[in-house]
């Protein structure tokens, strides 16, 4: 039996343990590297049961703590972007499942495939900030961008055979979050605890907030339009409230595909694993006896106004999408703080975009400089 070998970047993550869970249930999948931020004691284990020979974590006094754990194991400890920059290039590892949140995962995934490894993309930040980059490189680096995001998942399978000059609009579907048919003057008091009880899927606490949002909705319009080569003119966003369809495609001629299943991580995350084969996996199935009915609706974008920025940002292009994206990232980790509440998050996304002066075609420097420029100026605005 011919083993895959996996690194993972965020292996303690909500993606990452999922993808640990598909590597349990497939006797050919075999993990060599894994990082994660700084959770010790669940590494640990995982290192355990997975037996690593590479690990790496973010900071110096967490690998101390780590080192000192698994002295009695075979494993090296590797610190900070170092670390993860390691992980991504391991000779062993054939795929790379970049789970790790924000931007923080770009330039592990360029090592990555500069190294020579297909990519299984959770990290939405890559794509948003960084597309413009990642995908001339992908190709000539003859490396694969395999997606794990449950929509591009869907996007991805229902292209599968098709030609990409044949497509014509990908419609790409949200659950609506747990204030789908709020007005804006309700969501002014929603509190974290509020926003973190996501109706279909179990996911981490930003991407949660992100889908309460539908700034998640807004950043995966982003990331289609460069895994798919579509504009954003093209790409539609269809309220979908049972989290059913994952996503659609609609061709030249008309016809539209559509993926169907239950709300469950594992399949995408198996099917980036084991393109471009099929295996089964255990859970729930979709029962059409029991489904009366499958609605769709439209987005509210005057209640959920991130989703208007965020096709404004990608209209923009250049720098402004990482603007949107970091400006998110602050506000989000400041509403789960109770710094902010929860209409200043596309408040300060908007006025944190007005003030940038938008850089046509960004290098990966420049994306960073402007991602730490835009925490700066928001440490200087006052609510």
């Amino acid at each position: 039996m011919k083993m895959k070998k996996i690194a993972i970047l965020g292996s303690t993550g909500s993606i990452g343990t999922q993808t640990l869970e598909v590597v349990r249930a497939n006797e050919d999948l075999t993990v060599t590297a894994l990082a994660a931020g700084s959770n010790v004691e669940l590494l640990d284990a995982q290192i355990r049961e997975f037996r690593p020979s590479l690990v790496a974590i973010w900071s110096e006094e967490k690998a101390k703590e780590l080192k000192e754990r698994v002295k009695d194991l075979d494993v090296e400890v590797a610190v900070g972007m170092e670390g993860l920059l390691a992980v991504a290039q391991q000779p062993e590892a054939e795929i790379l499942v970049t789970a790790i949140v924000g931007m923080i995962g770009i330039r592990p995934t360029i090592a990555g495939m500069k190294a020579g490894k297909d990519i299984a993309l959770a990290n939405k930040e890559t794509l948003v900030t960084a597309g413009h980059l990642i995908m001339p490189l992908a190709e000539s680096c003859g490396v694969r961008i395999l997606p794990v995001d449950s929509e591009h998942s869907a996007i991805f399978q229902c292209l599968n055979g098709e030609s990409s000059k044949e497509l014509h609009k990908i419609l790409l579907t949200a659950s609506g979050g747990p204030f789908r048919g709020k007005k804006k003057e309700e969501l002014r008091g929603v509190q974290p605890s509020d926003a973190l009880k996501h109706p279909n899927w179990s996911m981490g606490k930003k991407i949660t907030i992100d889908s309460a949002t539908l700034v998640n909705k807004g950043l995966e319009m982003m990331e289609a339009r460069w895994l798919f080569g579509v504009e954003p003119e093209n790409i539609q966003i269809v309220v979908q409230p049972k989290s059913i369809v994952h996503s659609m495609v609609e061709f030249t001629d008309g016809a539209v595909i559509a993926q169907l299943g239950t709300p469950d991580m594992k399949l995408p995350i198996q099917y980036a694993l084991c393109y471009p084969k099929r295996r089964p996996l255990p859970g729930e199935r979709l029962d059409f006896s029991r489904i009366t009915e499958i609605t769709f609706e439209r987005p509210d974008l005057e209640s959920f106004p991130g989703l208007q920025l965020a096709f404004d940002a990608a209209a923009a292009g250049g720098s402004l999408p990482t603007v949107y994206n970091a400006a998110n990232e602050r506000a989000v980790a400041w509403f789960l703080d109770h710094k902010i509440g929860f209409l200043d998050i596309p408040d300060l996304i908007g006025r944190c975009m007005e003030a940038h002066k938008v850089i046509a075609n960004p290098s990966v420097e420049e994306i960073l400089e402007t991602e730490a420029e835009t925490y700066a100026l928001m440490e200087n605005m006052r609510f």
